[in-house]
């Protein structure tokens, strides 16, 4: 049970008060003050103050309800009109901007609750113990998570010309999501790059009707038209339409077939009793271009396991879920685990040996 603390009522008299009480009592006052301040310096005057630098007038109070993570604050919030060379205008706190019901932390704490694998229902519920008496309707935890495609939306269409791509990998993956009412799988087409600390960075997201050149072509001219300049090495699956996307887009660029891949096309292939005799000639025969960089990071650079893992991260997040409702809902929830470090994307092995692999290329260029 939560600890009670005493208060003082009459001369004699105490009635307890909960430390929750308590710390929302003292949040109603911190914010309070934090906006009178705000306006002060707004003024330029306090309350009453002659001053020849007063930018304009104090004119009452207004109640306003702000739900945070105590729950429901109650304030009173003054008003005031300012006079600029325009004229007067009401003035308007940055602290709690006009038409806003929550704080922050709420909208921040539905959108964590959404990405961990909650949905409406089951998110209500969770922040409901805390929101007490101002519960979140449904269309409200939506337009909240609605927010998350703006950030998509500034992701997709920001410029590339300042990253530097030593490494990148190209692959494609099936979102299982709703449409008309049956369940489909709707393919992606994938785009992670390295950077020249080692880290890997997420470049494109794409949905598509298919694996097909147009598509690749389609998302590699978006990448280049944003300023992205050519890898050193492009690691790709067997799609052949990938494949030739690659090459014409960036024709120095090497080029590096998925190991894993290929070695999957063999296996299903081949009777069960001569896999693991298949899986040793494959791996002492073939030669393939990963072997022309610096062996710390082979592992890295055989197969495209980064683009896959995020597939294998996201199908673990639905689950519970099946499928998504929309296409752009999966796309949404995809890119948002990633920029949100749900799904955290490591730096390579060997990635103090990039420099070295930019100084031969460098040199080769030259």
């Amino acid at each position: 049970m939560e600890k009670r603390i005493s208060k003082s009522v009459g001369a004699h008299e105490l009635e307890p008060v909960s430390l929750s009480e308590l710390i929302h009592q003292h949040v109603r006052v911190a914010i309070e003050t934090a906006v009178h301040e705000e306006l002060r310096a707004a003024l330029g005057a306090t309350p009453y103050e002659r001053s020849e630098v007063r930018r304009g007038y104090r004119n009452g109070i207004k109640a306003r309800t702000l739900t945070g993570p105590t729950g429901p604050v109650a304030l009173s919030v003054p008003r005031a009109t300012l006079f600029n060379v325009a004229g007067a205008k009401e003035w308007t706190s940055t602290i709690i901007p006009r038409y806003q019901r929550r704080m922050p932390q709420v909208n921040e704490a539905v959108v964590a609750t959404y990405l961990a694998g909650g949905n409406t229902r089951r998110i209500r519920g969770a922040l409901q113990p805390l929101l007490k008496a101002a519960p979140l309707s449904k269309s409200a935890v939506s337009r909240v998570i609605a927010t998350l495609k703006d950030g998509l939306e500034a992701w997709r269409t920001r410029p590339l010309a300042d990253l530097s791509v030593i490494y990148l990998y190209l692959d494609g993956f099936a979102l299982r999501v709703r449409s008309a009412g049956k369940v489909v799988s709707v393919p992606v087409l994938g785009v992670v790059g390295v950077l020249p600390d080692g880290h890997k960075h997420l470049l494109a997201l794409e949905l598509c009707g298919g694996e097909s050149f147009a598509a690749w072509r389609g998302c590699l001219d978006d990448l280049v038209a944003r300023g992205l300049r050519a890898p050193v090495l492009a690691i790709v699956d067997g799609n052949a339409g990938l494949r030739r996307a690659v090459g014409e887009t960036w024709p120095r660029a090497a080029l590096q077939r998925c190991c894993v891949h290929k070695l999957r096309n063999l296996e299903r292939k081949a009777p069960k009793h001569v896999l693991a005799e298949i899986r040793d000639d494959f791996h002492r025969i073939v030669l393939l271009t990963f072997f022309a960089f610096p062996k710390s990071q082979w592992k890295a650079l055989r197969s495209t396991n980064v683009i896959e893992r995020l597939h294998q991260e996201f199908r673990r997040r639905v689950k519970t879920q099946g499928s998504l409702p929309s296409e752009d809902a999966a796309i949404v929830l995809l890119f948002s685990l990633v920029a949100s470090g749900q799904i955290k994307l490591r730096r390579i092995d060997g990635w103090r040996r990039i420099a070295a692999v930019l100084s031969q290329h460098t040199a080769v260029a030259a």
